[in-house]
């Protein structure tokens, strides 16, 4: 049995920081095992131009003093979104990607694009500048089962930006069903896919059987055990379509624990640790490098991280915080439902 692991220093390639209070609580928890994140810019109000970006990421560097964390921005698309803008954030090295969010998908989505049309000049600059577009998939229609948007955005929007715009290199975020895995795999090229710490834990079962459980709510929701499996099978399958994107969202307890509650797990305290369980438990260990490591850096066309994390596996299960304390309110560590033998050690 494998009992260390040491592992290109991993990169998220999807991750929420918040602001103020929140941020100086918790980015910490993403600083101490990864190198780089892609930064979601869905505060409020939203990250819309390279100023602010800029500026947020200065918040970032002054919330980890001494670390040497490297925050990616992006940019939150509108319908009014200048090319040119987001054209220099990048030329000039302050943005890496631009993210789409459909209008009122999820957390502090209200700013986003409702008319696919509208935001077409903006897919053309990236197409032609190489700029990624990072996706929220799903539509927002009424009338569409919400365990059904994921595939019914692929067909009635993603699919036609795509034939549109084909030059677009696209990364669909946080996929949760077979219907993603199928869609990425059918394009050899310009397609890419992030895939979360807790959606290849967690089926809906979890969320809802025994009672609510709030803080396994998340956007997009955890579907049925197949589509899980899934998303196992991608991640442990060496494709270097496939990548970690945690999309670890934290929010205070406050806000999780009540009768309307916010969506995003936090998984930033143990990611790693729980990737390396998922990957023993699938006999794909040696996959497990790669996933977080290699192909996500690959790309975006970066450079692979040159530092290591090494983990180590031990017989007693490992004991991770509950709940990290903020100047916002306790944020609850999500809870694998299982024993974790593995640990971050170096």
């Amino acid at each position: 049995m494998t009992r260390t692991l040491t592992l290109t220093r991993p990169d998220d390639f999807h991750l929420h920081l918040r602001d103020g209070a929140m941020l100086n609580g918790i980015a910490p928890e993403s600083a101490r095992d990864f190198a780089r994140a892609i930064i979601m810019p869905n505060l409020v109000p939203p990250i819309v131009t390279g100023a602010q970006a800029a500026a947020y990421r200065d918040r970032i560097a002054a919330a980890l003093p001494g670390s040497d964390f490297v925050p990616l921005m992006t940019l939150y698309l509108t319908e009014s979104t200048d090319p040119g803008d987001v054209i220099a954030a990048h030329k000039s090295g302050v943005i890496a990607a631009v993210k789409l969010y459909p209008a009122g998908a999820t957390t502090n989505s209200a700013s986003g694009v409702r008319d696919f049309d509208k935001a077409r000049p903006v897919f053309e600059a990236l197409a032609e500048a190489g700029i990624p577009l990072c996706v929220h998939g799903e539509v927002t229609d009424d009338d569409v089962d919400i365990f059904d948007r994921e595939a019914v955005f692929i067909d009635r929007v993603l699919d036609p930006i795509r034939r549109a715009t084909p030059a677009l290199r696209v990364i669909m975020e946080h996929i949760t069903t077979v219907d993603a895995v199928e869609y990425v795999r059918s394009h050899e090229t310009g397609l890419g896919a992030t895939i979360t710490t807790h959606h290849l834990i967690i089926n809906r079962n979890h969320i809802l059987v025994g009672g609510i459980k709030p803080h396994y709510y998340c956007l997009p929701v955890a579907k049925r055990e197949v589509h899980r499996l899934a998303l196992v099978e991608a991640a442990t399958s060496g494709d270097p379509r496939f990548f970690l994107g945690t999309d670890s969202a934290p929010h205070s307890d406050d806000k999780k624990e009540c009768a309307c509650c916010a969506a995003g797990c936090f998984t930033a305290t143990h990611t790693m640790p729980l990737l390396a369980e998922v990957f023993e438990r699938a006999e794909a260990l040696d996959k497990l490098d790669a996933f977080t490591g290699h192909f996500g850096a690959d790309f975006y066309g970066l450079a692979r991280n040159d530092t290591r994390l090494r983990l180590q596996r031990s017989d007693e299960p490992v004991v991770f915080p509950r709940k990290i304390e903020t100047g916002a309110g306790p944020v609850t560590v999500f809870d694998p439902g299982f024993a974790v033998h593995w640990q971050v050690v170096a």
